[in-house]
């Protein structure tokens, strides 16, 4: 039996990592996109050979539209046709009030999490509908209790722009269900990664915020992928256009 194939874009690190992984031992061949951790996007790719998949690290920028294009014809060409795509690969920017925050900031949020995105959506659905005929084709969108809360104080742009997939999410679901391909998306809430740190700049973040979650802890990234692998599988065949918030109640 041919195995499906997934892409995941932003796979080296955090909430992409874990799906990639969880993915594999649910029995997809993965590529792994990554922008410029190579070592630790091998370091996935072995962890997805480990469970019996095959995978393949791709570096390109998603929010470099030729490197989009790029990745997603070396994915086919590496795994072959492509069964679903998780649209991760994203970035806050150093957490600032909306006041303070920095122009190159924000374009650069703007510029992966809002045009990329949208962009790695358009190929995602053009790979989904020349696959005619595969089974379980789908796109799951990574968003943000923050499109919901606002970010204030911290990052106002990413929270809009985490917006604009929500709205993504709705429209492209619709478009694409007379092909038979479901979009949905998913909206971490508190999660214990390394973005914290490496995007916003904020270490304490985590343990800061994860006070204000009713479940009073942060997510774990593969918490957050079981979600994402949910929206994948046949277990949630009836379900598009839908956004899960995984936010601990938060």
């Amino acid at each position: 039996m041919t195995r499906p194939v997934l892409l995941v874009t932003g796979g080296s690190r955090g909430i992409g990592a874990a799906t990639c992984v969880l993915a594999a031992e649910r029995g997809y061949d993965v590529a792994v996109n990554y922008q410029g951790n190579a070592e630790a996007a091998a370091e996935v790719v072995a962890r997805c050979e480990a469970a019996g998949a095959k995978a393949v690290a791709l570096q390109g920028d998603m929010a470099s539209a030729t490197d989009i294009i790029r990745v997603f014809t070396e994915a086919a060409a590496a795994l072959g046709p492509l069964t679903a795509v998780v649209n991760n690969a994203g970035i806050t920017g150093k957490a600032s009030t909306f006041a303070e925050a920095e122009t190159t900031v924000i374009r650069a949020c703007i510029d992966l999490n809002v045009t990329g995105a949208i962009l790695v959506a358009r190929e995602a659905s053009r790979a989904l509908i020349a696959n005619a005929g595969q089974p379980g084709r789908a796109i799951v969108n990574i968003s943000s209790s923050a499109a919901t809360l606002g970010g204030p104080e911290e990052y106002v742009w990413y929270a809009a722009s985490k917006g604009a997939i929500d709205s993504l999410t709705i429209g492209l679901s619709k478009e694409l269900a007379r092909h038979g391909i479901r979009v949905n998306g998913v909206a971490p809430g508190v999660t214990d990664t390394e973005i914290h740190a490496l995007s916003t700049g904020d270490g304490p973040r985590v343990a800061r915020l994860s006070a204000l979650v009713p479940l009073k802890r942060p997510a774990e990234a593969r918490e957050i992928a079981e979600s994402v692998l949910f929206l994948l599988s046949e277990a949630s065949s009836y379900t598009t256009g839908v956004t899960l918030r995984v936010a601990g109640g938060r």
